[in-house]
């Protein structure tokens, strides 16, 4: 797998595990209806949160990122959903992929 796309789709869980901890986190705390999705998002969360910053190392790596962009990947796993914006801001700014052969 290519280190961008894998970047890409961690980034996206990432993102969908803060939510889905956030929605426990309220079902936990302000409704105080149950504890389920904190014990099931928790520990998703924190494994994807690790997955995130290395694939973030490695993509880095592969593109020669500067360090300040390394450093605002790395950043943007800790605020809610903010990998999204950082994985958008990337996508954006990317260099030109090779065009694909054409088939006949």
């Amino acid at each position: 797998m290519q280190p961008f796309r894998f970047f890409r789709i961690t980034a996206i869980a990432e993102a969908f595990s803060w939510t889905g901890l956030l929605v426990g986190m309220f079902l936990k705390h302000v409704t105080e209806t149950t504890e389920a999705g904190v014990k099931l998002f928790g520990p998703v969360h924190g494994t994807l949160f690790v997955i995130y910053l290395v694939a973030t190392l490695w993509v880095a790596r592969a593109e020669r990122w500067s360090p300040w962009r390394v450093l605002f990947g790395l950043g943007a796993s800790i605020p809610p959903l903010t990998t999204l914006i950082f994985e958008r801001w990337v996508a954006k700014r990317r260099p030109a992929a090779e065009p694909v052969a054409a088939t006949a």
